[in-house]
């Protein structure tokens, strides 16, 4: 695995690519931010006109996410680029299928584990104590320079996400041993994907990676849930439809965004600006489902927001006026 970790950034000083990149990963967490709300409405009945509730498991919701991205993906890929472009030599191959299973797939299954066992606030903020460990391990292998405007970029970002969710009020933490040690191994899986991700995608376009990840993922759900499982849910064709989807708003659509991101910025950078998932989410929910936000929560955004700012300034501190990963078009 320290192969998958491994590489280094090259410097641009080309700024625009900076922020295409910030657009990249700001599409992503609007996109995220839709698909919580879309969640959210459709399980408590505020979706549907009846209002009837979807009773999907959270398991076959994580699983159809990406299985149904696969199977999207591949046929457009395959009509465009031709079955010879997709291949992959095998060491490559094994490192994509490791962002897949231990990147997205774990990320999403240990988060939606936390919330069953503690809360979403507790969940997210847990979670979003991921770009402390970023920073560690980019630290920790020479790769970035430990300066006080990255230490504060990073404190701002998990502060910022802990008051966006509302984590001070009536919510407040709950500290169920497996879910918050879920919510840590979900930090720890969201770190490996940006890292690991940031490292293939200097050498891969993003659809490549897409496809492969969401190939592995589908292929590791499959194992823990197998097809006749699927069958014996009886799902109807509206609740399908609804997987469909959300598959596409939540995962095809912003992990596109996402890992175009990561080919133009720094994993540090990137995973500061992911930061934007919880603050859309209260935005989109206020707008479309009537959810009151209240005044730290509005506090928590314009800090989050702050540390995207202080995170992509030049540091002078590390002698880099912005550190990026050549694009790959």
């Amino acid at each position: 695995m320290g192969s998958i970790l491994s590489g280094s950034t090259k410097s641009l000083a080309n700024k625009p690519h900076s922020v295409r990149g910030y657009g990249y990963i700001a599409a992503a967490t609007f996109l995220w931010g839709i698909a919580a709300s879309l969640g959210r409405a459709a399980f408590t009945g505020r979706l549907l006109p009846a209002g009837q509730a979807l009773q999907i498991d959270p398991l076959i919701l994580s699983q159809s996410r990406t299985t149904f991205s696969f199977l999207v993906l591949l046929p457009i890929l395959v009509m465009r680029r031709g079955w010879r472009t997709l291949r992959l030599p095998p060491a490559d191959f094994g490192r994509i299928v490791l962002l897949g299973v231990l990147g997205v797939a774990a990320s999403n299954y240990l988060y939606y584990l936390s919330i069953q066992k503690t809360n979403v606030a507790t969940a997210i903020i847990l979670q979003y104590t991921a770009p402390v460990l970023v920073l560690l391990y980019m630290v920790a292998r020479g790769r970035q320079k430990v300066t006080l405007q990255r230490v504060s970029a990073v404190a701002l970002a998990v502060v910022g996400s802990a008051l966006a969710i509302g984590v001070v009020g009536a919510g407040g933490f709950r500290l169920n041993p497996v879910g918050v040690a879920a919510a840590m191994l979900a930090a720890v899986s969201f770190s490996f994907y940006n890292i690991a991700g940031h490292n293939i995608l200097a050498r891969y376009d993003r659809w490549i990676v897409l496809l492969y990840t969401t190939f592995s993922a589908g292929a590791f759900w499959l194992v823990v849930n197998p097809p006749w499982k699927l069958e014996a849910a009886h799902y109807s064709g509206l609740e399908w439809g609804f997987l469909l989807v959300f598959a596409v708003v939540s995962v095809l659509a912003p992990f596109s965004f996402y890992f175009a991101g990561l080919q133009h910025l720094e994993p540090t950078r990137a995973i500061v600006a992911s930061c934007l998932e919880p603050v859309f989410s209260i935005v989109i929910a206020a707008i479309a489902l009537g959810e009151v936000m209240r005044p730290v929560q509005m506090l928590g955004m314009v800090v989050v927001l702050g540390a995207i700012v202080l995170v992509q300034l030049p540091d002078r501190a590390a002698g880099e006026g912005g550190t990026v990963v050549e694009p790959i078009e």
